[in-house]
């Protein structure tokens, strides 16, 4: 309406309305509505109360999440809406999250001194510590390719290491784990990975039979068999990486921590 509110002065409101095939009715209403707020029907106010609690969702959780996930945080904090209310908003104010691309094989597999599977596609825990995931994605930067490694809790889905670095050799692996010892400090917990060589190394191997962890492989090139950790990954690469141009690992490593630190506590 702002361009009849700029011509109606001088050519009046019916000609105009003519014009743009609007009723001259509908002008005025809407005139009405914008000058009186509180003369609204209940709906359209209700509606602009969850524009601004779909709006704020959407910028607390990085502009990050669709339909589905801002619907589930707003029930999660009992504001009852439906899951088509949501999607017909977010649709109004151009809001939409963002999607995940297709995984790309990053791993050298060495099947011949891996561990055999000890979880077989059973991601499940019931406790803290029971099962760990591991993986690593690439992410490509002005400088060349940076690698970052994850290691996932699959009780609570939590973060529990991860390392970002210049070079596919097994020390940066090592030092995701490193990192995910020293939080936690678990014993006989299950390590499951793919069998890349990195996780299949003697020194990887061994650090874990240090550490007490029980190793365990899948198959890899199968997303099914590490499916969890290559969610992970997706959701990485979806939220953070695809969203913009890198500059080097250290731009990469800063967004990996803020994104790591907003994932496990969200």
């Amino acid at each position: 309406m702002p361009l009849l509110d700029k011509l109606r002065e001088q050519y009046g409101v019916g000609p105009v309305c003519s014009e743009q095939h609007i009723a001259p009715s509908t002008y005025y209403h809407c005139q009405q509505q914008r000058h009186h707020p509180d003369k609204r029907s209940a709906r359209c106010q209700r509606d602009d109360w969850l524009k601004r609690e779909i709006q704020r969702v959407y910028d607390e959780n990085h502009q990050v999440y669709g339909v589905r996930k801002v619907w589930r945080q707003l029930l999660r904090e009992g504001i009852r809406v439906a899951r088509c209310t949501v999607a017909r908003l977010m649709a109004v104010m151009g809001l939409a999250g963002v999607l995940r691309g297709k995984k790309v094989r990053t791993t050298v597999s060495r099947k011949t001194v891996a561990a055999g599977d000890r979880v077989n596609r059973q991601f499940v825990a019931e406790r803290p510590d029971q099962l760990w995931v591991a993986d690593f994605t690439y992410v490509s930067t002005w400088q060349g390719f940076v690698y970052v490694a994850f290691i996932i809790d699959v009780f609570a889905g939590y973060i529990v290491g991860w390392w970002v670095s210049s070079s596919m050799e097994t020390t940066f692996v090592l030092d995701a784990l490193e990192q995910a010892l020293w939080a936690r400090r678990p014993s006989g917990t299950i390590h499951h990975s793919d069998k890349g060589s990195q996780y299949v190394s003697l020194a990887y191997m061994e650090r874990l039979k240090e550490a007490k962890l029980l190793a365990s492989t899948g198959s890899t090139g199968d997303s099914y068999d590490n499916a969890m950790a290559e969610s992970i990954n997706g959701l990485y690469k979806a939220e953070v990486i695809h969203r913009k141009s890198w500059k080097n690992r250290a731009e990469v490593e800063l967004a990996t921590l803020t994104w790591v630190d907003w994932y496990n506590n969200r």
